[in-house]
């Protein structure tokens, strides 16, 4: 009753099938994204100057000698 009584032209409602919640969020999205009228935004190049090494952060020297569990996936 309530869908019947509020679904009007200006205002829809969309009802998103949920059994799988992956494919219910990707296809929320993907009907959202195709609603909204958008084109694509000029944009300059950009430049990146290079990268400094000097005092780099090492997160590699503090897991030597640590146990791990074997990674199988």
């Amino acid at each position: 009753m309530m869908l019947k009584a509020t679904d009007t032209k200006n205002a829809p409602w969309h009802i998103v099938r949920s059994d799988d919640k992956k494919k219910a969020r990707l296809n929320c999205i993907t009907h959202l994204l195709s609603v909204i009228p958008y084109k694509q935004a000029p944009r300059e190049e950009v430049k990146l100057p290079p990268r400094k090494t000097k005092d780099r952060y090492d997160d590699q020297t503090p897991l030597k000698g640590r146990r791990f569990i074997p990674e199988k996936y």
